[in-house]
């Protein structure tokens, strides 16, 4: 098997084994229900598989646990390069999406509506946060 198709394979497994928080997220996001964009979930970009992207808005978003607090490089390298390709991205941590979807909610409103070009920071302090090239 070549390496596009493993990487094919390994976004569908994603898809079926999708986390609580990507779960509740995706319920809010899926068949254009926000705003009317269409996202798509656990797809691939270059070498990574995010977990949604609006391909018109040009926008990422992520959904970490706790183990992603361990890897703030490698999250952040990851970052730069989608950034690089053109892309938003928006972090945010599974207990923001579980405990306050509205939240959440109104953090993707506003940047969509009202997007402001910020250095990628991906791992604030108690919230979430916005990378835009």
């Amino acid at each position: 098997m070549n390496k596009h198709n493993k990487h094919l394979d390994r976004a569908k497994q994603l898809r079926s084994n999708q986390t609580d928080a990507e779960q509740k997220l995706w319920h809010q996001l899926r068949a254009h229900r926000f705003l009317g964009l269409k996202f798509k979930r656990q797809k691939p970009i270059g070498p990574y598989i995010v977990d949604f992207v609006c391909i018109e808005k040009r926008l990422v978003i992520e959904v970490d646990g706790g183990q992603h607090a361990e890897r703030k490089a490698e999250d952040d390298a990851r970052s730069a390069w989608i950034v690089d390709q053109g892309y938003s991205v928006l972090r945010f941590w599974n207990n923001e999406v579980l405990g306050d979807i509205d939240a959440v909610l109104r953090c993707i409103h506003q940047h969509v509506f009202e997007p402001r070009p910020t250095p990628p920071t991906p791992f604030p302090a108690g919230g979430s946060s916005v990378a835009k090239d």
